[in-house]
């Protein structure tokens, strides 16, 4: 995640202000990884908090997976999984 992301992220979700540990957690150890249905080069990267600020929530870290280079997209919480093929789970 650079810089340049977080700043984007925070600006366009101040609810994620303060959880990049959580971010940063959630790409390290994800729940699921999901393939977005609409961009095959997206991949959803989802871990459930339980004391998020929010509530109990699905945090999501999008990220642009190429070949070539990854990054971060944007982030929020959300109350489920989204749909997509799952392309990893953790056991």
């Amino acid at each position: 995640m650079t810089d340049e992301r977080l700043a984007h992220l925070m600006e366009e979700h101040p609810e994620m202000v303060g959880q990049e540990p959580r971010l940063a957690e959630t790409l390290a150890e994800p729940d699921v990884v999901i393939q977005s249905e609409s961009d095959p080069e997206v991949r959803l990267y989802h871990r459930v908090y339980h004391h998020a600020i929010v509530g109990q929530k699905h945090l999501c870290v999008v990220v642009k997976w190429r070949s070539d280079d990854r990054f971060l997209l944007t982030a929020h919480f959300t109350d489920k999984v989204k749909r997509g093929s799952v392309l990893w789970t953790k056991r």
